[in-house]
Formats: structure tokens, C-alpha cells, sequence
């Protein structure tokens, strides 16, 4: 069974890569990697101080920069 299971994915990763190219299909293998923390938490403690008016004043300034 474990041939089976290697030769499957030789053949994923070989048809990913004929499909999206070397570098699509480490983007798209990427997305399904376990991450570590509590993405929560750490969200809520990097935004805690964060208010409307930042937002507001950070989608403006990026407005200016796309001219």
C-alpha cells in the first residue's frame, strides 16, 4: 500500500507541476500547510489599538500611492 500511496503522489505533484509550472504548485501546496498559534489571539493583539480612523487614513494614503 505505501508504494501506491508514494506513486499517487509522484503523479500529483507531477501533474500539478505540468499543470501550474515549479513555482504554482508551491504556491498552491502552500495553502493547505498546518500553521502553528492562534491565529485569534495573535489578530486580536496586533489590531487591538487599531480604530476606524487608521483604517480609513491607511485606505486613503494607499489611494494617493496608486497614481
Amino acid at each position: 500500500m505505501a508504494n501506491d500511496l508514494t506513486i499517487i503522489r509522484e503523479r500529483g505533484f507531477n501533474a500539478l507541476k505540468k499543470e501550474l509550472g515549479s513555482s504554482g504548485m508551491a504556491i498552491f501546496l502552500r495553502q493547505f500547510e498546518n500553521g502553528s498559534g492562534n491565529y485569534t489571539e495573535e489578530r486580536e493583539e496586533t489590531l487591538k489599538d487599531l480604530t476606524i480612523d487608521d483604517i480609513a487614513a491607511s485606505i486613503i494614503s494607499r489611494k494617493g500611492q496608486q497614481h
